[in-house]
């Protein structure tokens, strides 16, 4: 969850927050350092990526924010981690979901239907099997509630054929360098999402990057297909709210019933994790590498 700021006609000042939704409500209790892990993991991989191609990012370091935007000193600590200075653009009104794995609403489809956005998939397929090559499988944004799955033709007629070519071939891009380097760290990239703007006429990579929140990231080493896999993101959370509705203390709507601390700290604890998995270093000493 992240908060949006314009910076002149032509930047924007993303800040991504602590606070923590999940089954589509906000929870009361923030995720300690969970912005700071969006944010910074976000941009260590923008760094890796720029060879490649072009995205938003100008700068994720609070003081060369403040250097470029001066009315922002007095705001320095707040923006310290979790704050993305960038360039603006006009986002494609579609995710660009990728799926090297049979997971989430893809194997729910798959699962009654046989099918991924209604096209048809192999028989036999188990929830998490590899989906080899891996598939693009897009998606619209919707305001409320859930995305929804649409085939690469809805994609071409939505932004046009050679943009919904080029935004493929991107995003194939983006998760195949992913993959090869989260791999050797013992983490498969499951799926993840990514958004892309136009600005000047070229094709930016915007919003969050290989994050636990627009991917799933799984434990190589306890990786057993069949069924779902532990990830690194918010299931602690997701395992807490799951039982408080079974148990019928929670209709599944907001407000959300109170966190316990322990479950708070198991959540952060999971965000962090996944950051010093993937660039090999704790956000508190290597927050900006």
């Amino acid at each position: 969850m992240r908060d949006v700021y314009e910076v002149g006609d032509d930047r924007l000042l993303i800040v991504a927050t602590d606070r923590v939704s999940a089954f589509d409500v906000v929870m009361a209790e923030p995720v300690p350092r969970k912005g700071a892990v969006l944010t910074q993991l976000t941009a260590w991989w923008l760094r890796r990526l720029g060879d490649a191609l072009d995205h938003h990012m100008l700068t994720a370091d609070a003081d060369e924010i403040v250097a470029a935007v001066p009315e922002l000193a007095p705001h320095r600590d707040v923006l310290r981690g979790r704050a993305m200075l960038c360039r603006r653009a006009t986002v494609f009104p579609v995710e660009c979901v990728i799926r090297g794995y049979l997971s989430g609403s893809a194997w729910q489809e798959y699962s009654r239907r046989g099918t991924l956005a209604g096209e048809p998939l192999p028989v036999g397929l188990r929830e998490s099997d590899r989906l080899d090559p891996p598939i693009f499988s897009p998606a619209t944004k919707a305001e409320r509630g859930h995305d929804e799955n649409i085939t690469t033709a809805r994609m071409a007629e939505l932004v046009g054929r050679r943009e919904a070519a080029e935004l493929e071939r991107l995003t194939r891009l983006v998760y195949g360098r992913g993959l090869a380097i989260a791999a050797p760290r013992g983490i498969l990239i499951a799926d993840t999402k990514l958004e892309f703007g136009v600005r000047g006429g070229r094709i930016l990579l915007v919003d969050e990057v290989l994050t636990p929140d627009s991917s799933r990231f799984w434990p190589a080493d306890a990786y057993c297909p069949g069924g779902p896999q532990p990830s690194y993101d918010k299931q602690p959370l997701r395992d807490y709210l799951a039982a408080e509705r079974a148990a019928g203390r929670w209709n599944g709507e907001a407000p959300a019933p109170p966190l316990p601390p322990e479950v708070v700290a198991a959540t952060s604890a999971r965000y962090l994790d996944a950051y010093r998995r993937i660039t090999g270093v704790d956000l508190e000493t290597g927050g900006t590498t």
